[in-house]
């Protein structure tokens, strides 16, 4: 099984500077947008492809850091100090002498190949009059773009050490895309004298129909006459087409286009495809589809998988521990590999949950029930005088059961959590003894240390008698308003939130809370 043991970036996409080494199944690529997902995913391509072309395509103005170009250009702007772009992928494939050697950044023995994106020597002159101009004009156009092996031999697309395709959902009907994927496939599954004798054949199935059904119609034209396009832009692979029953994939809808082109590349055995990169795979996706998806990708043997997401359910389903989180903020990845094993598990079988939401915040409120969440966001804006979504925080109701699921994760990539809990009686047992590993800097768990106010809707009432019983007093035959309150907790709240969002108290241990995670 050939895999990709590591990628290193320089100046490429999001990234100035990246380097990360990959599992050899799955690897899980999740983060904001802008991010640098994609960015990993077309590097990857781009490499394997060894496609001058598919660059050329992209376009080194759209390829090359954003950042790195505008630098120099606010610099005194010398050729010597022209950026370089390069993307190395270092393989496993030992037996193959022609990827050995030490043409890498690193200048060590290893096995691998690289995409090198820097300005052409003999074009200097060309390159220093252009720089020497007042306006912002960075010579894209005069750099070289080189694909080569570790050992410093050049290759191209027509050499390629490892099979792969790139499905990105976010272009399911683009039509050029489309075609791309089926060209793809169909060199992926075919050996050589297959193609070869396919092509021929091809060739003579269109001659025939020229000679013999267009023949009546070619006798009764003078001078001219038609005939079956053969050029490169008309023959087999631009013809070919995937069927599902006796539906072409371009007439189906984008969701199942979506999930027959990624299902498809799944079942190709280990001789066909080594590489599989998936942009979104979620796209267009019913919940059901989504979930055989996850299935499908689960049973998928031999391969290398790589897939960028914005999934919750894909992520946690996939397990948490191959993923890689990636933030906008920082160009430093994050891997969730010592997870605990456990903690992993339960999110593959919890119900769906907000595990993204969490893993991308920097702040947290985490909450146990709808009530809580339905009336967190006003007591934070009654105590801050500002819109939570002006600020770092967010607020996720996870359920009691859950919370040091998330704290595991809060752990390891350092996410300032504030749970907020009922103390169900026992405040000393279920907040501070049952989170005694969990709480350091950046956790702390919230909660009445009174045991008689036991729960949430316990310390509302008796931090707002009056406003409770304004509401709901009236009509009440045998429960009190408090238990009214506990046997209704989230219409309760939504009543509090539309009529009495301006007037209502925050219990002092929501405050605390706000307050810490604030700071």
């Amino acid at each position: 099984m050939k895999i990709i043991e590591r990628i290193k970036i320089k100046n490429f996409g999001r990234f100035k500077e990246f380097s990360i080494g990959f599992d050899q199944n799955l690897n899980v690529l999740i983060g904001d947008n802008e991010a640098g997902k994609s960015t990993i995913l077309n590097a990857i391509d781009i490499v394997l492809s060894g496609s001058r072309s598919k660059v050329e395509n992209y376009g080194l103005d759209h390829l090359f850091n954003s950042e790195v170009i505008e630098d120099f250009l606010s610099s005194n702007k010398k050729y010597e100090n022209l950026p370089i772009l390069y993307a190395e992928l270092y393989l496993n494939d030992q037996s193959n002498k022609d990827l050995d050697g030490k043409w890498n950044s690193d200048g060590i023995p290893a096995h691998g190949i690289q995409l090198i994106c820097e300005p052409r020597e003999d074009l200097s002159k060309e390159i220093k009059d252009i720089l020497l101009q007042d306006d912002d004009n960075f010579p894209f156009e005069y750099y070289s773009i080189i694909f080569k092996t570790f050992s410093g031999e050049s290759y191209t697309g027509y050499r390629k050490f490892m099979q792969h395709i790139l499905l990105d959902n976010t272009q399911i009907n683009n039509e050029y895309a489309t075609k791309s994927y089926i060209k793809t496939l169909y060199h992926n599954s075919i050996k050589d004298a297959e193609k070869n004798k396919h092509h021929n054949e091809y060739r003579k199935h269109k001659e025939n129909f020229r000679t013999t059904i267009l023949k009546d119609l070619n006798e009764r034209i003078e001078d001219y006459s038609f005939a079956i396009r053969t050029n490169s832009k008309a023959n087999l692979e631009t013809d070919l087409t995937i069927k599902e029953g006796n539906i072409e994939i371009q007439n189906k809808g984008k969701g199942r286009q979506c999930f027959i082109k990624t299902d498809f590349a799944l079942k190709k055995n280990e001789k066909e495809l080594d590489i599989i990169l998936l942009e979104e795979p979620e796209n267009h996706l019913s919940h059901i589809n989504m979930k055989k998806l996850i299935r499908r990708i689960n049973e998928s043997e031999n391969k290398q998988l790589f897939i960028a997401t914005h999934s919750n359910l894909i992520s946690t389903r996939l397990d948490l521990r191959k993923a890689i989180m990636l933030n906008s903020n920082s160009p430093r990845p994050t891997l969730l590999e010592e997870l605990p094993a456990d903690t992993s598990k339960f999110f593959m079988k919890a119900p769906d949950n907000n595990i993204l939401e969490y893993i991308l915040s920097k702040k947290v409120l985490l909450v146990e029930g709808d009530a809580e969440f339905i009336l967190m966001e006003a007591f934070y804006e009654k105590l801050t005088n500002e819109k939570i979504e002006d600020s770092d925080i967010h607020i996720i109701s996870v359920g009691g059961t859950s919370f040091k699921r998330y704290l595991d994760i809060a752990k390891l990539l350092n996410i300032k959590t504030a749970v907020i809990r009922d103390n169900d009686g026992n405040y000393q047992v279920n907040c501070i003894d049952r989170y005694d590993e969990y709480v350091q800097e950046n956790i702390k768990v919230f909660s009445s240390e009174n045991n008689d106010i036991s729960t949430f809707e316990i310390s509302v009432y008796e931090t707002n008698k009056d406003v409770c019983d304004n509401l709901f007093l009236a009509g009440r035959k045998t429960l009190s308003v408090q238990d009214y309150m506990l046997k209704n907790k989230a219409d309760v709240a939504f009543e509090l939130l539309d009529k009495k969002a301006d007037t209502i108290n925050v219990p002092d241990y929501i405050k605390n809370a706000i307050e810490w995670i604030k700071a």
